[in-house]
């Protein structure tokens, strides 16, 4: 029993270490590991953008502190791997994704500061259905009833959690409803560079692009940050680094819609950092929501694996057939 737990810790290791590589598709698995991480450290990337914003840093310069910490980070990478890490060949799809990533995020900082965090998470679920839209029209993705059940749930969850505040839309619903569907879209996109670009860079090319978007607006409100702030803005630039390479990742080793019903796994970590850091109070609601939303996902996710096991040896049987049914040459 121990020697097969680690022959297949041993596959999962290998697998996580090769999925982010261009044109690797249809490993849920590895898809699932690297999705829970991302949403875990995206988490952790709005609780740090908030206490900044509570702090007085206006969320413009969150924002592009956000970006350019990445960029800086990724820095080393440009010295390892050379000029190959800015060379593509859909530099036009770069700058639409840059775009949409740069208005999600704007959106969706201003929301932080002016509904929980709990709240806007749940808000941005709606991402999922548009970025599944997307995944069908232009990526040409078959999404089958499980796939839209499995969506469909964890909306349902989401609007569970949002019940008791759905009397009123504000500006800060408004704020994150557009994140959501800027999100959406750039889910495909993403999905759509990953068949010829490896996901860091995806990454560090949308950075070198965003960065200076992120600096314009932010020029208008500029104030230098308080020294005390620098490790906040550092912890954010590691869960946003470190968490977007592993969505990239995620992104390349599955279907754009099998990720989508995963990201759902976001909620309970950010539900958590709301209320151990910001004091804010979390009901019945949002636990039962949470539970949907995580049942979705689970079952999504095994069946997909299931499927792909299935595939993979209705292939081996196929290519037997093959192989026997071919004459032999004298």
């Amino acid at each position: 029993m121990t020697d097969t737990k680690t022959r297949s810790l041993g596959r999962l290791a290998a697998t996580l270490r090769t999925s982010g590589a261009a044109g690797r598709t249809q490993d849920p698995v590895a898809a699932v590991v690297w999705i829970t991480i991302s949403m875990a450290l995206l988490a952790g990337l709005g609780g740090f953008a908030k206490g900044l914003a509570q702090g007085g840093m206006d969320p413009l310069q969150v924002l592009f502190f956000r970006n350019f910490g990445v960029l800086l980070l990724m820095l080393p990478l440009l010295h390892w791997r050379g000029p190959s890490l800015v060379r593509s060949k859909r530099f036009h799809l770069y700058w639409v994704r840059s775009g949409l990533s740069l208005l999600s995020m704007m959106c969706w900082f201003h929301a932080l500061t002016l509904l929980p965090f709990g709240e806007v998470t749940a808000i941005t679920f709606l991402a999922p259905l548009f970025g599944t839209l997307c995944a069908i029209f232009f990526l040409g993705e078959i999404v089958g009833i499980r796939r839209w059940s499995a969506l469909l749930v964890g909306f349902l969850g989401a609007m569970i959690i949002l019940r008791p505040g759905m009397e009123t839309v504000g500006i800060g619903q408004l704020m994150a409803l557009t994140s959501a569907m800027a999100m959406g879209i750039v889910g495909p996109l993403v999905k759509h560079l990953t068949s010829e670009d490896d996901a860091d860079k995806i990454v560090f090319i949308t950075h070198v692009l965003i960065t200076p978007m992120a600096l314009v607006p932010a020029l208008f409100v500029w104030q230098w940050p308080a020294l005390e702030t620098l490790p906040m803005i550092v912890g954010m630039a590691l869960c946003a680094g470190i968490g977007h390479v592993a969505l990239v990742r995620g992104f390349a080793a599955a279907d754009a819609s099998l990720v989508f019903a995963f990201e759902f796994s976001r909620l309970p970590f950010a539900v958590l950092i709301g209320l151990q850091f910001f004091a804010e109070p979390t009901d019945i609601w949002t636990w039962i929501g949470a539970t949907v939303i995580f049942a979705s996902a689970v079952y999504i996710t095994r069946r997909e694996a299931k499927l792909r096991r299935e595939r993979a040896r209705q292939a081996a049987l196929d290519a037997a057939a093959a192989a026997s049914s071919t004459p032999a040459r004298a």
